[in-house]
């Protein structure tokens, strides 16, 4: 079995070479399947994991998802990339510290997302999204994890393609390695989105 230091490295690679498909388990033995079938790196999903208990997504606790990020980065010999919702924090400081209790796991890289867990504001204000991603980045860089910074102003109808996009690019700017925008349906308004963050591409 590799070591999560070889792990990450053979996943930034991946990054760094072009595209490639990155499925997602929900349990070991699915994690396990998938592997058999060839993919590079795999990535786990925090709905399906709720589903799987019989839970709703963004019910279950820290630990528990800790406790299934460490089945699956044990299960394969593949980077995993984890669905760390929105780092099961608000305060940029807290993010920090559940992004190393994260890594700790043996995962690969994850993703923290823009959105709360509030019903009446459903998004963090940008500069509170910001500083949580760099808080996230800070620590990812130690370990040479690859973080993905996420945008969900689409999903739940809160901004439009051009804010969005906005988003995207001040995540990179604090430290982001990938971004995902849930939401970019168009040919047009996903290549717009590369050209805003990738603009030398």
């Amino acid at each position: 079995m590799s070591s999560p230091e070889e792990k990450r490295a053979r996943f930034r690679a991946l990054h760094e070479t072009g595209c490639f498909v990155i499925p997602n388990p929900w349990d070991a033995g699915s994690a396990r399947m998938l592997q058999t079938l060839g993919f590079p790196a795999l990535a786990s999903t925090s709905s399906g994991m709720a589903w799987a208990s019989g839970r709703l997504d963004n019910e279950v606790p820290l630990e528990d998802s800790l406790h299934h990020l460490s089945m699956l980065a044990s299960a394969v010999d593949l980077p995993i990339n984890a669905d760390f919702e929105n780092g099961y924090a608000d305060a940029p400081e807290d993010v920090a510290a559940n992004v190393r209790r994260a890594l700790g796991t043996g995962i690969a890289g994850l993703s923290i997302e823009d959105m709360s867990q509030d019903a009446g504001k459903p998004l963090y204000e940008t500069a509170v999204a910001v500083e949580r991603v760099r808080a996230a980045a800070e620590v990812a860089r130690e370990t040479g994890a690859v973080l993905v910074g996420r945008a969900e102003g689409l999903l739940v109808g809160q901004m439009d393609v051009g804010q969005t996009l906005d988003r995207l690019v001040a995540l990179a700017e604090a430290g982001a390695d990938c971004l995902y925008a849930p939401g970019l349906r168009t040919a047009d308004d996903i290549a717009a989105a590369v050209r805003a963050v990738a603009p030398s591409r």
